[in-house]
């Protein structure tokens, strides 16, 4: 058996363990209420044992695995906090790590993609990777002109792994429970299936990073770092220092928390104002803290630290920006006006012409979500997050019967995954932010009779990314 079957057994093997473990924990959670604890608590404590299997399980594996463990650890502000509380190490474990190619594995994909020469192509390499990703993993290098460089290198058999594992998770992914409150995982498994075809083809990557590389350069908030060199397989970009999300997440000052979370909600808004571009890939992971520009790595005030952003490899292409029926929306539910937002809302799909609603309980159900457009400055705290979850998953609440009943029209999902899992992001990092700032700046439509976003500002009218759609019900999921 050659080393890639062996390998996909030993994968299946592993995510076969978790449906088989959730049976075996069903079973576990009868006994318990037979032997006369709480539903409740029981339920804590299944849904405490599902969390530990599953993350233990996808932080072993690459591909799809991985990818849906990065996923669904910007949602972990929604878990509840006995159940966070244990495994959010475990969460920013995934967003950052795996188990690395062996060298000789890479020295090999180098020659294959690079040429049998390709070491006279760096005056350095290191072997060992300094970090490894869903698809491929990054050694730093100095390339021939004596740049800094990260080198990113496709591990073979990536395309067939993520694909494998996706169909695999998908099918019991409905056993893993409200593992995240008032969310279905089962349409992010199915979004994600769709994007594997661009996240391995590194030559669109590599065009996306150059066209956000061109557009931020000397930007004073948001730094890309640019492409060097790209190959089948292969992407060579500048190298990029600094402060891993992460780690701004677990133990970063105030001041690093509140700039952090307010250039990530820069950068959500203002990039595809500027590039036609959303960077759809919003984990910790991808971004950097870095000092202000003149100053030592690590050094200078805090507050004007700049956000290194990485991995183009999803990216949501929106010609004319984000769609303005969102800041209209927005304008509008905060303004009150119940009937013109049904409008809005109807006319684009968000309500399904066989389906008739109370104007005014929309605007009930929209108002607590979006609170943080409302206030000049707002902090995004896991309770809060984990309020918004509990609200909309209750199965018992209105605000859960209305949502169901919403459809998310296929052009929005993408975005409405993105600004979901930036807002998750958010709460990890506790940030106090002026989002209304960023609105009123990038959103076309958020200020009524004024442009937004500059030149580059969004059109009116749907998206043309997102393939995928999502049924009718699937906003109460996800929201």
């Amino acid at each position: 058996m050659s080393d890639l079957p062996r390998k996909a057994v030993t994968r299946t093997a592993k995510l076969a363990t978790l449906p088989l473990g959730f049976a075996g924990r069903a079973t576990w959670s009868l006994g318990r209420r037979i032997g006369g604890r709480s539903a409740e608590i029981v339920a804590r404590e299944l849904q405490q044992r599902t969390a530990e299997q599953l993350f233990r399980v996808l932080g072993e594996l690459k591909g799809g695995a991985m990818k849906f463990g990065q996923a669904l650890s910007v949602f972990e502000s929604a878990l509840p906090e006995e159940v966070a509380g244990p495994y959010r190490a475990a969460l920013t474990r995934l967003q950052d790590a795996a188990p690395p190619m062996p060298a000789r594995t890479v020295h090999e994909a180098l020659a294959e993609r690079l040429g049998g020469d390709w070491r006279g192509l760096f005056l350095e390499f290191e072997d060992r990777p300094a970090a490894a990703a869903s698809i491929g993993q990054v050694h730093r290098a100095v390339w021939h002109d004596g740049r800094e460089v990260a080198v990113k290198v496709q591990y073979p058999g990536a395309g067939e792994a993520l694909l494998s594992d996706l169909s695999q998770l998908s099918r019991f992914a409905r056993l893993l429970g409200p593992l995240i409150p008032g969310m279905d995982v089962k349409p992010l498994i199915a979004e994600l299936h769709d994007r594997v075809a661009e996240e391995l083809d590194y030559a669109l990557e590599a065009r996306a990073q150059r066209e956000h590389a061109a557009e931020f350069a000397g930007d004073p908030d948001v730094v890309v770092p640019d492409v060097v060199h790209q190959a089948d397989r292969v992407l060579v970009t500048e190298w990029m220092d600094g402060t891993p999300l992460a780690e701004v997440i677990s133990d970063g000052t105030r001041e690093q928390r509140d700039r952090a979370g307010q250039l990530l909600a820069r950068f959500l808004f203002s990039g595809p104002a500027r590039t036609g571009l959303l960077h759809a890939d919003p984990h910790p992971g991808n971004f950097r803290l870095l000092s202000a520009a003149g100053a030592e790595e690590g050094e200078g005030d805090p507050t004007r630290c700049r956000l290194g952003v990485l991995d183009f490899g999803t990216v949501d292409r929106l010609p004319g920006g984000l769609p303005r029926t969102i800041g209209d929306s927005l304008r509008m539910t905060l303004a009150g006006e119940a009937d013109a937002v049904y409008g809005v809302l109807c006319e684009e799909g968000f309500v399904k012409e066989s389906i008739d609603l109370d104007p005014d309980a929309v605007l009930e159900y929209l108002l607590p979500i979006i609170e943080p457009a409302e206030a000049d400055r707002f902090t995004f705290t896991r309770g809060w997050m984990r309020a918004q979850a509990a609200r909309i998953a209750d199965p018992r609440s209105p605000a859960h019967q209305l949502g169901r009943q919403l459809n998310l029209p296929p052009a929005y999902l993408l975005i409405h995954r993105v600004t979901l899992s930036t807002i998750g992001v958010l709460c990890q990092l506790n940030a106090t932010v002026r989002l209304r700032d960023e609105l009123e700046s990038w959103l076309p439509g958020f200020l009524a009779g004024a442009e937004t976003g500059g030149e580059s500002g969004g059109e009116s009218g749907a998206p043309t990314g997102g393939e995928a759609g999502a049924e009718t019900g699937d906003v109460a999921a996800e929201v």
